[in-house]
């Protein structure tokens, strides 16, 4: 059973059943089953601009962000004793997604559903170069 805790202000429309079967098709797409807890978080520019710094430095806004409880490209995942994955959390930048769907001429959701995949990728330790 995959868990996803869906955070998101009432103001930004999300269509939280594609963000539900995004994750659970990516996670299927690596082979990851049985008990996965994820966090995704929609939230504004305002808000990203602040983590971005906060965690990375970079004094602008981005469109997603990746907070994984370990980096299992070096380490594996730790075995809990309550046998749930337990991932990390993804972090969306509502008004970035909206802006690069305009840009690339395709619907917010599946832009959405791009960056969800792009976060799930590093939270399994898949990484791009920097």
């Amino acid at each position: 059973m995959v868990n996803i805790i869906i955070a998101a202000d009432s103001r930004y429309s999300v269509n939280k059943n594609l963000i539900r079967q995004t994750v659970v098709d990516a996670l299927g797409k690596h082979k990851i089953s049985g008990q996965v807890e994820i966090g995704v978080n929609i939230v504004g520019d305002r808000k990203m601009h602040e983590l971005n710094h906060k965690y990375r430095g970079i004094d602008s806004t981005t469109d997603i962000l990746s907070f994984g409880l370990q980096d299992p490209s070096s380490t594996g995942f730790a075995a809990y004793p309550d046998r749930i994955l337990r991932l990390g959390d993804i972090v969306i930048s509502h008004a970035q997604a909206r802006e690069d769907a305009v840009l690339d001429g395709i619907s917010l959701d599946d832009e959405i559903r791009f960056l969800l995949e792009h976060g799930i990728d590093h939270l399994l330790g898949f990484h791009h170069p920097e």
